[in-house]
């Protein structure tokens, strides 16, 4: 009796693992469109390109500061203000607003 109860069960179990592995073969669901507005989203990035190059330019500018000479301190005053509300922190890093 135990023998054909344990047949029947694990009879059944090749059943579960076939009807796992054909939910897996599906075809994965298309992806969800974007809610961002794409004329919205080139905006933002030619907005970023735009502070990507006042900060290069402001980064160019404390290392033309220093191959003159100049301290260190007097430079970087120098690339602070370059960067104020453009940038942040004491090495002037890309701020994003998102």
């Amino acid at each position: 009796m135990h023998i054909v109860l344990a047949v029947a069960i694990l009879g059944t179990f090749p059943v579960f693992a076939i009807a796992a592995d054909s939910a897996a073969t599906k075809a994965p669901a298309t992806p969800a469109r974007s809610a961002v507005d794409p004329a919205k989203e080139a905006e933002h990035t030619k907005e970023d390109v735009k502070r990507n190059r006042i900060i290069a330019a402001a980064h160019e500018a404390a290392a033309k500061c220093r191959e003159s000479g100049k301290g260190e301190d007097f430079c970087m005053a120098e690339l602070a203000k370059a960067c104020k509300g453009i940038a942040y922190g004491k090495y002037c890093g890309m701020k994003h607003d998102d």
